[in-house]
């Protein structure tokens, strides 16, 4: 998982978990609450996105509650995320369940909405176009995080925890 291609979407600043996922949403199943992603700012773009695309926002990206974002972006088939600025909480959410994230400063005026994006994690680079970005490397502890499928799974994987039934 070292290396993403998709196709971009680009949000703005202060991104929300809240408009993530509406609050209506929470008491749905994780299939049906990921067609009401960004049910606020841009309601259509559940019906939009195809698996293997990348989302690109700005600063701020996910502030709020800890909601489990990550898995709707999964659910769709969203490749990884990319941001001038996460939350870190939600960073590390992202990790935990598996979502790749990359920070990348002045993302959303490097990468224009339907541009092909490839991520180098362990590089620690982005291409878009023709231009390479350079991206704070992933560290190694963390991809091997995201290879396992997140954390759950890492820790089954590993021993240190029983598989999840079903």
């Amino acid at each position: 998982m070292n290396r993403i291609s998709g196709r971009a979407w680009v949000f703005g600043d202060g991104i929300n978990t809240d408009d993530m996922y509406p609050g209506f949403a929470m008491r749905l199943p994780i299939e049906e609450a990921a067609r009401h992603m960004f049910h606020a700012s841009r309601p259509e773009w559940p019906q939009l996105v195809r698996p293997g695309d990348i989302v690109v926002a700005g600063r701020n990206f996910g502030l709020g509650s800890s909601r489990p974002v990550p898995l709707l972006f999964r659910e769709l088939g969203i490749a990884a995320l990319v941001a001038e600025q996460f939350n870190s909480l939600f960073f590390r959410n992202c990790i935990n369940y598996g979502l790749p994230a990359a920070t990348l400063p002045s993302a959303t005026s490097l990468i224009g909405e339907g541009e092909t994006v490839l991520i180098d994690l362990a590089e620690g680079n982005l291409r878009a176009g023709e231009t390479v970005h350079p991206i704070a490397p992933l560290p190694e502890l963390l991809r091997a995080v995201l290879d396992a499928g997140g954390l759950f799974r890492q820790l089954e994987l590993d021993g240190k925890l029983r598989p999840a039934k079903g």
